[in-house]
């Protein structure tokens, strides 16, 4: 268990938890899990240093939940909303799933709660490797904005997820190529700090 500090705030996540892996080149379904052979994968530490933040909580009780009311204060996420990505309950289905998968950035951070369900958020490491985070019930996670990353479901085609978001959200996306936008840029300044 690793402990993690925000201003007054104390937070606490189990690294076993996560899962993430380095990704092949395969065009096979992009359900599938696409782990290398052998698998290379990728510590939460390595995450943290691309921006990306993962906590684990109790999905059970997210209606009631002290630490999640924790972490929504101490990082100013305001807005909240719960979108179901299922074939009978999100309207045109499949090309939403084509969007999510088209490789993008977004001007604000991105923050994803897994409510019930699975898929997989894929992310750039800093030498632009394709880094696959296994998400399910009690996996949050943050993406800074400037990330090229994309979404897909996993073969179970089912995730509940609660989207945060600071102030009024945002929906834009900016497909890549977009490295001359300014968050981009400041995004990848600060992996040169990191």
């Amino acid at each position: 268990m690793t402990h993690v500090g925000c201003s007054n705030v104390t937070y606490f996540h189990r690294r076993s938890a996560m899962d993430a892996w380095y990704m092949d080149d395969s065009d096979e379904d992009q359900r599938l899990p696409h782990k290398l052979d052998p698998n290379q994968p990728v510590p939460l530490d390595e995450l943290e240093k691309i921006g990306v933040f993962y906590w684990r909580l109790n999905a059970d009780i997210y209606e009631n939940d002290p630490q999640l009311e924790n972490i929504r204060k101490d990082r100013g996420y305001s807005y909240m909303d719960i979108i179901t990505v299922h074939k009978d309950k999100l309207p045109n289905y499949e090309e939403k799933l084509k969007m999510f998968y088209e490789e993008h950035l977004h001007l604000d951070e991105e923050i994803r709660y897994i409510l019930d369900g699975s898929g997989y958020f894929d992310v750039r490491n800093k030498d632009d490797r394709w880094i696959r985070i296994a998400m399910s019930k009690g996996d949050m996670i943050t993406l800074p904005a400037g990330i090229y990353h994309r979404f897909t479901m996993d073969e179970m085609n089912y995730a509940k997820a609660m989207r945060l978001f600071v102030g009024e959200p945002v929906w834009m996306a900016y497909n890549r190529p977009c490295d001359d936008l300014e968050i981009r840029q400041k995004y990848l300044n600060s992996l040169k700090c990191a």
